[in-house]
């Protein structure tokens, strides 16, 4: 043993070592950026984009800036982008070495040109699908060199493995819990639209509240998928009270208000088989599972939280779990107008629903509209 350490034949550190999947994706990335401008000082940015093809929106995911932009909580639409479509067509990365060539007059396009003068683009492809893009950025012209491609094409793809292992992860847990909650779904008459209609409202109502309540992109994005699995624990509840056409009489009502412990206690166990304990934003999944049922003047269920007391992701979750249901057809109820819905919510905030939440939707009712026309009823079920 002293023969090794005499030798030195462990002094080299692994400096990689540190990435690591259990960590935000956001912090990989700050590390990776670090080692790389000891290389390469001139990129000043590396930043991520993915892509949700139901909707045919690039979201911004993480970024290193050490330049700040305003390019956070940002999405636009991939069909709206001829260059960064031609990387897809061509399925290879783009190299723009004076970005005043680059021309556009979208907010990133205008943004990133103000800011910086040269470009390589990554696409982040698993299998055929395409997850987003990679960013690098420079203040100076002309300095992606062959030499610097090499080194970034490496940085880039171990990115873009570490990125396609992350968003899988979350994607397996969320495809698992979505099954169980589609089965809980066909019992209570709701639908796979509604659940898709509830990720958007959420995913709005987060953008535009990120700033009050200090929400990064990638919590914004974890909002987005984990919302519409609320009501998992509903597996649990018998169909004698779930589906009864009638009110629920008192000892009915508090079988029913167990379902958000029953979803948190599923939703753990799940964690648990997935070996996904240490898995970022899994914190924001079992809150929204467990509060949103909770009520900011503290008459909620199950633990009677009062507030800010009440989780961020919860809140949102409230909000637009209730506006879907108010303006959704069901064999007990008519579908309200989003006037009705709207003023309804409006009446509710601040005593039982977060006003900041609610008035985030109320104010964007044009992409209110967008997703209700995308992600309307089927008449024939």
């Amino acid at each position: 043993m002293q023969a090794a350490v005499d030798q030195g034949w462990f002094a080299h550190e692994d400096r990689l070592s540190a990435l690591d999947s259990s960590r935000p994706f956001a912090d990989n990335l700050r590390h990776m950026h670090t080692l790389l401008r000891e290389s390469l000082p001139f990129v000043e940015r590396i930043a991520v984009a993915v892509y949700d093809p139901g909707v045919d929106l690039l979201k911004t995911f993480a970024s290193s800036d050490v330049q700040q932009t305003d390019l956070v909580l940002y999405q636009a639409r991939l069909g709206e982008s001829r260059t960064l479509q031609e990387i897809v067509a061509r399925r290879r990365p783009r190299v723009v070495n004076d970005l005043e060539l680059l021309g556009g007059e979208k907010r990133h396009a205008r943004t990133i040109r103000g800011g910086f003068a040269a470009s390589y683009t990554l696409p982040v492809f698993r299998a055929e699908s395409l997850l987003g893009f990679i960013f690098f950025n420079s203040t100076q012209k002309n300095c992606f060199d062959d030499k610097s491609l090499h080194h970034l094409d490496l940085v880039g793809h171990l990115l873009a493995l570490t990125l396609s292992e992350h968003l899988s992860t979350s994607r397996t847990l969320v495809a698992s819990v979505r099954s169980a909650s589609t089965l809980a779904s066909h019992r209570d008459f709701e639908t796979g639209a509604h659940l898709e209609r509830m990720a958007h409202y959420a995913r709005l109502i987060a953008r535009k509240v990120a700033p009050i309540y200090g929400l990064d992109d990638a919590t914004v994005e974890h909002i987005f998928l984990f919302s519409p699995l609320h009501d998992i624990g509903k597996i649990s509840i018998p169909d004698r009270i779930l589906q009864k056409p009638a009110a629920l009489d008192p000892e009915e009502r508090a079988e029913m208000q167990r379902h958000p412990e029953l979803g948190a206690g599923m939703i753990d166990t799940l964690i648990g088989h997935f070996g996904l304990s240490d898995l970022p934003h899994a914190d924001l999944l079992r809150n929204i599972a467990l509060y949103h049922h909770e009520q900011v003047n503290g008459q909620g269920y199950p633990a009677g939280l009062v507030g800010e007391a009440i989780p961020v992701e919860a809140r949102i979750a409230a909000v637009a779990d209730i506006f879907d249901a108010l303006t959704s057809s069901r064999p007990y109820k008519r579908a309200w107008s989003n006037d009705e819905a709207f003023a309804l919510l409006q009446k509710l905030a601040g005593d039982q629903l977060d006003a900041h939440c609610v008035a985030a939707l109320v104010e964007q009712r044009s992409e209110v509209e967008k997703v209700q026309k995308l992600f309307s009823e089927d008449p024939l079920g």
